[in-house]
């Protein structure tokens, strides 16, 4: 890795381990890192019960905000961290307003759903008033009196599908 690649500040993308999502955050807080890891609330479903569960929005992924390139080293050693995540050889950075974008959906929307088709299809809007005002977002579609708007986070190449 080239390490001129992280002399900008910012949030990155670690990817861990499955099912470890939950104890990298915790290590990372721990460790005193700037860290976010977006849950949703799920409903599971066993033979005796249903219980509901807070899963991650983005399985295996943890956002994690690095100052400087040694950051990234030890931000590696924790245990459950496989890797940054990289598109095209460049380690994928998120954007201020996108993790701001994600808390808000969380906040404020009942149901999400992740898409990471690239969808064509539809008007693309800003929000004007609201909890996500100022966001550009594309309308899905209006059904059964639903109300679903897609805002895409261009950093992770994926589309949230929020339902209000």
């Amino acid at each position: 890795m080239q390490t001129n690649q992280l002399l900008n500040k910012g949030w990155y993308v670690v990817y861990t381990k499955p099912c470890h999502e939950k104890k990298v955050y915790e290590e990372l807080l721990f460790r005193c890192y700037i860290s976010y890891l977006p849950l949703i609330k799920k409903t599971s479903v066993w033979s005796d019960r249903r219980k509901v569960v807070e899963k991650p929005l983005f399985p295996s992924y943890v956002f994690v905000y690095l100052e400087h390139v040694s950051k990234y080293y030890e931000v590696l050693q924790i245990k459950g961290v496989v890797t940054f995540i990289r598109f095209c050889c460049q380690l994928a950075r998120v954007k201020e307003s996108e993790i701001e974008t994600i808390k808000k959906l969380i906040a404020n929307c009942s149901t999400l759903n992740l898409s990471s088709l690239n969808v064509t299809v539809g008007d693309k809007r800003t929000i004007l008033s609201g909890p996500l005002a100022g966001f550009e977002c594309e309308v899905i579609s209006i059904s059964k009196g639903n109300r679903k708007i897609l805002v895409r986070i261009d950093s992770l190449k994926q589309n949230i599908i929020a339902e209000y």
